[in-house]
């Protein structure tokens, strides 16, 4: 499966579901179970390096930010969410993680308090894997490595938060004290 074709689905999905992420999942699972072994294998090997590439520490802060915390797995699950929301803004976000302060439902979740995540979507291949074979897929023999994050800044820390993305921030952090 080639990179467009991982974003394809994704943003098919999207635009059916209207972006509401678990239905995106749902949508993406849909598709996928019906290609073959071969490209559900290359769509699962897709999603590990768009993964990858997406573990950073200043996307982790923003997520952070938006969901009022994220340990490893809420980092993951917002991962998920954030692919549930398509090519473009998916790369818009990792390039420029402040970014994701101009989408209107993180803007809306700067009142509401709705927290972004959605782990179904982290399991779609191996689901649409086991639904179109009956079997498991087969474990990764090229597993893509994933980035050591060594340069963590204190996501408490507002002041450092207003720095590093104040977009984001001004959206969520508490107003600086006078």
């Amino acid at each position: 499966m080639r990179t467009d074709d991982f974003w394809q689905l994704i943003d098919e999905a999207h635009a059916a579901a209207g972006g509401e992420a678990e239905a995106v999942a749902a949508g993406v699972l849909a598709r996928l179970a019906t290609r073959t072994p071969e490209e559900i294998v290359g769509y699962a090997h897709h999603q590990k390096r768009v993964l990858a590439a997406s573990y950073r520490v200043d996307l982790w802060g923003a997520a952070y930010m938006i969901n009022g915390g994220a340990s490893d797995d809420g980092f993951e699950y917002f991962r998920g969410w954030l692919m549930t929301q398509g090519r473009a803004v998916f790369a818009r976000a990792v390039g420029e993680p402040d970014s994701l302060a101009e989408l209107p439902q993180v803007r809306a979740a700067a009142l509401s308090g709705e927290e972004f995540e959605c782990e179904t979507m982290l399991g779609v291949p191996w689901d649409a894997y086991l639904k179109a074979t009956a079997t498991d897929m087969p474990t990764d023999p090229d597993p893509v490595p994933v980035p050591d994050l060594n340069e963590f800044w204190d996501f408490d820390d507002e002041e450092e938060a207003r720095r590093r993305l104040p977009k984001l921030a001004a959206l969520f952090a508490e107003p600086p004290a006078e």
